[in-house]
């Protein structure tokens, strides 16, 4: 519309339209308080999770003091304090982003109850847009992020074999509501309320402290038992060979203390027990499967001052694949607990003389078929062996379990118009970017009314798909409402697990 020529008119509408615009931005009382309410949650966490691991970092400097385990601390207490370091760097930096942010909100000290607390816009959608976009602060955020990520995994190859797919740290770009992507500050930062950014930097803040518990918990389990070697004795090993051909004998000969008759004891080497002649013994065994092998040479012998020393060593070979010999998955490099696995075999002798069989796993299918189907059980490796022709290849796979479905309702979107949601009947586990047509249902879960025509926090529950058990409560419901599906127990091929949850916000 047009203006009016009268100035005093014309300044009044101005005033109105800007008045409907800061009305527009405003963000209800009750998001805040919900906001307000998953931070301190979320605080709370990291504190619990500190005290554990404190606990743990105890427990590994213990552990170099007492001599049988000072060998594997000396190994993986240094690794558990460089995780430490590397998540405090990570965390002193967001602790700061923090204090950034409130100072950019207008933060200043007040009494409230006799005490001096801290006080600041709340719900200022600007700062933060100032903060990460403006200043750059989302890109650095997210390039600490990533290489916190790097390192961590960098301490050890088997820290990354057992966290590279699971791993707590995650700055993939932010599904959008219109469907598409935003990148990491667009998603996080841009004209968020301040609380609302500093409840996603204490999530950040939580994923690293729930990071370093897990790399503190795996380093403190492994170490186990241990082996304590004298430094006036050891064992001679000796193989004829570490490169062989499927058919070909290995033969080990292993000895101890000063390789003399009197030396007594025992050794196991892969399994087979043996006693000690003229201070070695000797083990053989045709070797098959393609790749590279380990012998385990274990026991003890009687040292010079009549004590049993314990014994622990490795015999390494490498046994060559026959030409054509081949395993091929058909949908990717893993094996998943609960569905069946397609495998196309090939032995390059024809399917009528090759025989597949599985270790740590079921194969079935014709043997006229180069289709075969795979079943595993439950996490770890398995092998599928290939014979033909008298010579055999061995190929291992990892077993993983499916990943964990998404929680949806609607178009499970984090933002949702109250007359969408109050139609919704059913939610639902959903799987995204898995190869296999399998599905999980919901079991349980307990959900949380909040914010809006909720002047108190309702609970109630559900116990499968059907939001029926809650549609009163549904009804109630309106712009400025939080529902948070929380709890989330599900079923589907391979057992049940508990997934993460999904607060949606009403407008």
């Amino acid at each position: 519309m047009a203006l009016p020529k009268e100035p005093r008119q014309k300044m009044i509408n101005i005033m109105y339209l800007v008045l409907t615009a800061i009305l527009a931005l405003n963000v209800s009382a009750e998001v805040i308080e919900a906001f307000k309410t998953v931070r301190t949650s979320l605080d709370n966490s990291s504190s619990n999770i500190k005290a554990s691991n404190d606990v743990l970092y105890k427990s590994l400097t213990d552990k170099l003091t007492k001599p049988e385990s000072a060998k594997q601390a000396a190994e993986w207490q240094p690794l558990a304090q460089k995780a430490k370091q590397l998540s405090a760097e990570v965390d002193t930096y967001i602790e700061g982003l923090k204090d950034d942010l409130e100072k950019g909100s207008g933060l200043r000290m007040v009494e409230k109850d006799g005490k001096m607390v801290k006080d600041f816009k709340l719900d200022g959608l600007d700062a933060s847009t100032r903060l990460f976009e403006t200043n750059g602060k989302g890109v650095e955020l997210k390039a600490k992020l990533d290489d916190y990520k790097v390192k961590i995994l960098a301490l050890h190859p088997e820290i990354k074999q057992q966290f590279e797919a699971t791993f707590p740290v995650n700055t993939d770009p932010v599904q959008s509501q219109e469907g598409g992507k935003k990148d990491f500050t667009q998603g996080y930062f841009h004209m968020t309320p301040t609380i609302a950014a500093l409840t996603m930097l204490s999530k950040f803040q939580n994923n690293v402290k729930n990071a370093e518990n897990q790399i503190v918990t795996f380093c403190h389990g492994k170490i186990g038992a241990v082996e304590v070697h004298m430094d006036q004795v050891g064992i001679l090993v000796g193989q004829s060979s570490n490169y062989l051909m499927p058919g070909q004998e290995l033969v080990v000969k292993a000895g101890v203390g000063a390789y003399s008759s009197s030396s007594k004891g025992s050794l196991t080497i892969n399994g087979s027990t043996s006693q000690l002649v003229n201070g070695q013994t000797e083990y053989k065994t045709t070797v098959s499967g393609g790749g590279p092998h380990t012998i385990q040479i274990t026991g003890t012998f009687t040292g010079e001052d009549g004590k049993p020393v314990p014994i622990n060593q490795k015999v390494e070979y490498v046994v060559g694949t026959p030409g054509g010999a081949a395993v091929m998955l058909d949908k990717m490099n893993v094996f998943y607990i609960g569905v069946d696995n397609p495998i196309t075999v090939s032995s390059g002798s024809g399917l009528e003389k090759t025989n597949v069989v599985g270790t740590g796993c079921n194969v079935s299918g014709s043997q006229s078929s180069p289709n075969r189907t795979v079943r595993v059980s439950s996490p770890g490796n398995c092998s599928i062996t290939i014979s033909a022709d008298g010579k055999s290849s061995k190929f291992d796979f990892r077993i993983k379990r499916i990943p964990d479905p998404v929680f949806k309702v609607g178009d499970g979107k984090i933002r949702m118009p109250s007359v969408a949601f109050k139609s919704q009947d059913f939610c639902r586990a959903e799987l995204e970017n898995f190869d296999f047509a399998t599905q999980y249902n919901i079991t349980s879960a307990t959900v949380y009314f909040s914010g809006a025509n909720f002047p108190n926090v309702q609970t109630a529950s559900i116990t499968s798909n059907n939001l029926g058990a809650i549609k009163a409560l549904m009804a109630r419901c309106g712009p400025g409402s939080v529902i948070s599906f929380d709890n989330v127990k599900v079923t589907g091929p391979d057992g049940s697990r508990t997934i993460d949850g999904k607060s949606i916000a009403l407008y």
